[in-house]
């Protein structure tokens, strides 16, 4: 495990000193979940980011479902004729 030093405000430190109390944990735990946190959140921001550029691209080439093809599914759900997830094209 590494050692990083890091320079906290005071308000912010007297903020993880009562929580670290409150919670029984130290402050290096908090420290380290409060950025392990953070990592998995952008982590996750890129990966939708990602996914949103992909869409657009795919709709940008035309590959999209139709609305009417969406409405008919959903109108079809809980019966007996449910259909399938519409594909695009359709």
């Amino acid at each position: 495990m590494s050692v990083t030093t890091v320079r906290l405000q005071p308000e912010v430190e007297s903020g993880l000193e009562a929580m670290a109390d409150k919670l029984h944990r130290s402050k290096n735990w908090l420290v380290n979940q409060a950025i392990r946190e953070f990592v998995a959140r952008q982590e996750q921001e890129q990966l939708r980011w990602s996914e949103t550029l992909a869409a657009m691209e795919s709709v940008a080439q035309g590959k999209v479902v139709s609305s009417q093809a969406v409405h008919a599914w959903l109108e079809s759900w809980g019966s007996p004729n449910e259909l399938l997830p519409p594909k695009v094209g359709e």
